[in-house]
């Protein structure tokens, strides 16, 4: 149902900006070759035609734009600021896309002057469009338009979550007349500033008092009594009636309610990388890894010497990691301990005065330059170059039982660097706060994300003072 609604505010949004769009990207054109503002045109005035057939390519990189940096997510209880930054994001992102598709595309030249036009007036415009489409909406709904009456049967946790949702899609019109509650004690409180109106048991007397529209029905697992009193009551209304799973506590990651040849099924748990979003996450994979490794190989052939003659044992270290849903692989690293370094001690983590390191390895882990050959493991497809950290599987069994929601880290394929390290929880720090966000990378996965944890990598992710 929110779906519904949402696809129908998309509809308008879409429609409005690729006005937006077409009529930027045609007045740029026109500013520069039509009129005498700013420099004159260095070659001939191109036809129109070829900048018409371009805006096919403009909108798909723009629209795509602006799925990647989410502008049309709600931003209910957000300074305009935040609006205009990612206006601005995305047609910065745009921008520069198209300007690397024209770099390999040669049989015409696109004047730069029109990019520059046609970015100051996307923004302008874009964020005025916005600006008036919310306005507009606004009035339109103070006037008792387009208005939805909704009451919440429910004054639990669910049903508050049920509230706080509701009111971040404002752009749905959905007006919280009241609760409804199991509770007599509770009628005439306040739940997040909206009132308890009535008991379960007056449902159907509260539908045709306040001329409700949807009635969300949000009880808690346990309150098996009352779900069947209150839906044998409504046999006879016609409001839209939603019922809210008391699933809350058990979801994580991507979960949400698909639907299986009619049957609807609740997904608790999966992984974020379906379709379309493993085949960019590869890609990406192989693309980086492949430059990395170009780039470096005369430092890790230097650093294969070094190791070499320095001690005895293997350059690679090969140590078996848990990885994604569960399955072992081979890790690579460059050696940093002495040969046999846990025949005496088994698998422990290293401490910061560990004397089985070589005087090179406690360099290579404190900057951790000992993990660059895993950018092999990253090309192979073991790991990836973002995700959570992999653990031996000793380690692995010892914390999926004392760690909740541990074991949700092997959704997502291992990573050499992740979203926990760049923030600095590695090594000696609490597991606790490197599962927490671990776990956020997964649920908020995105290219973007990677790119920027790639970046930070470099100037936060390498020396630690948790790293030994």
């Amino acid at each position: 149902m929110l779906k519904k609604h949402g696809q129908l505010f998309l509809t308008i949004a879409i429609f409005f900006d690729s006005i937006v769009i077409s009529f930027s990207w045609l007045a740029a054109f026109y500013i520069h070759f039509k009129t005498s503002w700013g420099p004159p045109p260095r070659h001939a005035i191109p036809g129109i035609e070829i900048y018409l057939l371009a805006l096919i390519p403009v909108w798909i990189v723009f629209m795509s734009s602006i799925r990647v940096c989410g502008l049309y997510q709600p931003q209910r209880g957000k300074p305009l600021s935040g609006k205009i930054f990612n206006i601005t994001k995305v047609t910065a992102i745009s921008v520069l896309v198209l300007a690397a598709i024209t770099f390999f595309y040669r049989e015409e030249s696109f004047s730069r002057f029109v990019a520059v036009y046609f970015f100051c007036l996307v923004i302008i415009l874009m964020v005025v469009s916005h600006l008036l489409i919310h306005i507009v909406l606004k009035k339109i709904r103070s006037l008792g338009f387009n208005v939805r009456h909704v009451l919440i049967a429910g004054t639990g946790d669910l049903a508050q979550s049920v509230a706080e949702k509701i009111f971040l899609h404002s752009e749905y019109g959905f007006n919280i007349i009241g609760f409804l509650t199991a509770h007599p004690e509770e009628i005439n409180s306040e739940l997040r500033g909206i009132r308890v109106i009535g008991a379960l048991n007056e449902i159907s007397a509260a539908i045709h008092k306040y001329g409700i529209d949807k009635l969300f029905i949000a009880l808690p697992l346990n309150a098996h009594n009352e779900m069947e009193a209150v839906l044998d009551s409504l046999g006879e209304e016609t409001v839209d009636i939603y019922v809210v799973p008391d699933l809350l506590k058990f979801m994580n990651l991507q979960s949400g309610v698909e639907d299986l040849d009619g049957l609807p099924i609740v997904n608790l748990s999966e992984s974020p990388l379906q379709g379309w979003n493993i085949v960019v996450k590869r890609f990406s994979d192989i693309i980086f890894s492949f430059i990395f490794i170009i780039v470096s190989s005369p430092f890790l052939i230097l650093l294969a010497i070094i190791i070499k003659f320095e001690s005895e044992g293997s350059i690679i270290y090969r140590q078996e990691r848990v990885g994604f849903d569960g399955n072992i692989f081979k890790m690579f690293k460059f050696r940093t301990m002495q040969v046999g370094a846990e025949d005496e001690t088994g698998p422990i983590w290293a401490s910061k005065e560990d004397n089985r390191r070589t005087r090179l390895g406690a360099f290579l882990r404190k900057t951790s330059i000992d993990e660059l050959p895993q950018l092999f493991n990253v090309l192979m497809g073991d790991m990836s170059l973002v995700g959570p950290r992999p653990e031996r599987k000793v380690f692995v069994e010892e914390f999926k039982k004392s760690i909740p929601k541990y074991m949700l880290r092997l959704k997502m394929k291992a990573g050499l660097t992740g979203w926990a390290q760049v923030n600095g929880w590695r090594g000696n720090t609490s597991l606790d706060k490197r599962i927490e966000f671990d776990l956020y990378y997964i649920k908020h996965w995105s290219l973007l994300l990677d790119l920027k944890i790639i970046f930070m990598t470099f100037w936060k992710g390498f020396v630690n003072p948790h790293a030994y």
